[in-house]
């Protein structure tokens, strides 16, 4: 059997830097940070008390205030994202097979906000009341439920379903959506992901497990994956969106390309809870099955957007099987990791880094990993490798690779290459 080649029509963000694609890639590339103290709940009595927050959104721009009372906030970040995506694709809604179309997210954790708020209820009223719960509950926690709401949406008939894989869970969808696609068993996907989770119990969880940097009194310089100094990741939130599409598919309705997915990877560490295998044994892994599922050697890669949370062992794991696997060729391609801007989006992370590969593909520019001072330097990293230090670089890039790597060991990653007919 062919397999179908697989591109990108579409994209939408929203996210700690940019309420939209556009704004979202140009602070991107200029190295703003989206860190502020916390503005979402009260975070003074907190260890962490700062996040990558969206700013400025208002829902009723989008939705209709009736509906947004049965969504929980990273429902409305999702349907917001597609929306825009949509919107890019240019796809006509009134005579594309709506049966061909179908929506496939990655979500880590779901609608925590809604859950915090109704437990919290219950509990303050529950000798007066009784087990009183709203209605929507239910429907505004599950995680699956941003991949229905758009379907419902633009009724799209298509496979439709959610993937969870905690921080790998977004790249886990964008895999499966190219697969189905590749596969014939869908025309385009909807595709991405998103994640609201800056609440009491998120920040507390996290902060509890020593996994947040407490930079408190400089909170934009406090992400700074591959510096010696980093000393935990941000909390970042939003939705990032693709719209995959088949290539037949997109040229015979004249869509514009941004990209063309060439592979996927998947693997496990089988290691640990919640840390990296030590020598990177699954990012290695799947970053070999990723380049082989695209028949591309690690020399075709000319930029990799990393995981690299800022976390004291994460970073140098994910250093050194980038070593491993590309050799000499670790010294010629470029290395950022653009959470040092937006923030760890958790379950939309892959997303949101997916499509500033998709962008840095396009446009032949690598976004910079900011926050790294000169002197401050990991013997157990090796810098020699270009990490694309606190300024953009142009440079061509033909194919792109994005690595993201969840709690539980579960590891992903997608390479995008330039379109050629």
């Amino acid at each position: 059997m062919e397999l179908k080649r697989v591109v990108v029509t579409g994209l939408g963000a929203l996210t700690p830097v940019g309420n939209n694609l556009e704004e979202t890639w140009e602070n991107i590339v200029k190295g703003v940070s989206g860190a502020a103290p916390i503005k979402g709940f009260d975070a003074s009595q907190f260890k962490t008390r700062f996040a990558c927050e969206v700013k400025n959104f208002q829902a009723t721009d989008f939705i209709d205030r009736k509906e947004i009372r049965k969504m929980d906030l990273y429902e409305q970040y999702a349907l917001v994202a597609a929306m825009e995506a949509v919107k890019d694709s240019g796809m006509n809604l009134e005579t594309i097979d709506k049966n061909e179309v179908g929506v496939v997210l990655g979500v880590g954790i779901g609608g925590i906000h809604t859950f915090e708020e109704q437990i919290s209820e219950y509990a303050l009223t529950k000798e007066e009341k009784g087990p009183r719960f709203n209605p929507f509950f239910i429907p505004k926690m599950i995680a699956d439920i941003a991949s229905g709401r758009i379907s419902i949406q633009y009724g799209f008939h298509g496979p439709n379903y959610t993937t969870t894989s905690a921080c790998a869970s977004s790249t886990n969808a964008i895999a499966d959506a190219f697969n189905l696609i590749r596969l014939g068993k869908a025309n385009v996907i909807v595709t991405g992901g998103a994640e609201a989770a800056i609440t009491e119990g998120g920040v507390g969880g996290f902060t509890a497990m020593h996994a947040l940097s407490t930079r408190n009194d400089d909170p934009m310089r406090a992400s700074r994956p591959f510096s010696k100094s980093r000393d935990g990741f941000v909390m970042g939130e939003g939705a990032g969106i693709l719209i995959l599409e088949e290539l037949e598919h997109a040229k015979a309705r004249g869509a514009k390309i941004y990209c063309e997915i060439a592979g996927v990877g998947m693997s496990a560490d089988a290691h640990h809870l919640t840390a990296s295998h030590p020598e990177g044994l699954g990012a290695n892994l799947v970053m070999n099955r990723a380049l082989k599922d695209a028949g591309m050697a690690p020399e075709d890669i000319d930029y990799i957007n990393v995981h690299g949370t800022s976390t004291p062992v994460g970073d140098v794991s994910e250093a050194k099987a980038i070593g491993q696997v590309f050799g000499e060729h670790a010294y010629k391609l470029n290395i950022s990791s653009t959470k040092s801007m937006t923030g760890h989006l958790l379950g939309a992370a892959g997303a949101v880094e997916a499509i500033v590969c998709c962008l840095s593909v396009k446009n032949d520019i690598v976004p910079p990993t900011i926050n790294h001072e000169d002197d401050d330097c990991d013997e157990n990293i090796d810098y020699k490798m270009n990490f694309t230090f606190n300024k953009a670089q142009q440079r061509t890039v033909r194919a792109a690779l994005s690595n993201t790597f969840g709690f539980g060991g579960h590891n992903a990653c997608c390479i995008v290459k330039k379109y050629q007919d």
